[in-house]
């Protein structure tokens, strides 16, 4: 089994650079995703989405970047691809800072996302915001 390097700045953008390692979430290359498949109906809508390997992928050239930050963002992200928008949204809702009524509205998102979605970063990001949160004082209504 051949081992793969990791990926770095001369890779970015992928689909310019490293072509060959983009694919659809059905693992369709990008050379398919065409004009002419699209007017055939052999692409759909799920082709076009990005996909966790894809952000996973993203991560790794911002982290070589220098942009560790950013790194964690896009890992964070291929997390949530799976994860339905209502449930993103109710969660975004409560770490607005007054919006949750207490820490444990946040520890029940982060073991949501982890328990139902293995969100394991997520959930971890979360459980640090209720901490951050509740040091801050960020629980109660501020308006």
């Amino acid at each position: 089994m051949s081992e793969r390097r990791k990926l770095g700045t001369a890779d970015y953008p992928l689909a310019e650079k490293r072509p060959d390692l983009v694919r659809t979430r059905k693992g369709r290359p990008l050379a398919e995703l065409t004009l002419a498949a699209i007017e055939a109906g052999e692409v759909a809508l799920e082709d076009l989405r990005i996909t966790p390997q894809a952000l996973r992928q993203q991560a790794e050239i911002a982290t070589a970047a220098g942009r560790p930050t950013l790194g964690r963002n896009f890992d964070r992200a291929a997390e949530l691809i799976d994860v339905p928008q209502d449930v993103i949204l109710s969660i975004y809702e409560l770490l607005r800072p007054g919006r949750a009524k207490g820490k444990a509205d946040l520890l029940d998102a982060a073991r949501l996302l982890r328990q139902s979605y293995k969100a394991e970063k997520m959930a971890a990001f979360i459980e640090e915001a209720a901490e951050v949160y509740e040091r801050r004082g960020l629980f109660a209504k501020r308006f």
